[in-house]
């Protein structure tokens, strides 16, 4: 899993790639928490665009990342859902939770 950090305005935006699973939990949540908290923004847009697979460990990943955000009075979405992963999405619930949007223009316009 690489990750690349960029920032829209008051927004930050975490461009996800590579397969988000238990041999990579860990360091993207640790990198995710991290960039959040040197930059202190309360809006994160989540790009999955290039991920090309996740299981329960990237689930977790998200709904820390979405209590953390929460907790901050903050808003958190995703965006670029698409084959295997939106399927993981869907069967989790995770679509219920957070708000979902297909293009990142949308997502940085919106939150």
């Amino acid at each position: 899993m690489y990750l690349e950090f960029e920032t829209s305005g008051d927004k930050l935006i975490l461009v996800l790639n590579g397969e988000l699973d238990h041999h990579s939990a860990e360091e993207v949540r640790n990198k995710i928490d991290d960039i959040i908290n040197r930059i202190g923004t309360n809006n994160v847009i989540m790009d999955f665009n290039n991920v090309t697979f996740m299981d329960s460990s990237g689930i977790g990943v998200i709904i820390g990342r979405y209590k953390k955000i929460v907790a901050k009075n903050g808003n958190i979405c995703i965006t670029g859902v698409k084959g295997s992963v939106e399927r993981v999405f869907e069967l989790s619930g995770l679509f219920k939770i957070i708000k979902v949007y297909k293009t990142l223009e949308e997502a940085i316009n919106i939150i």
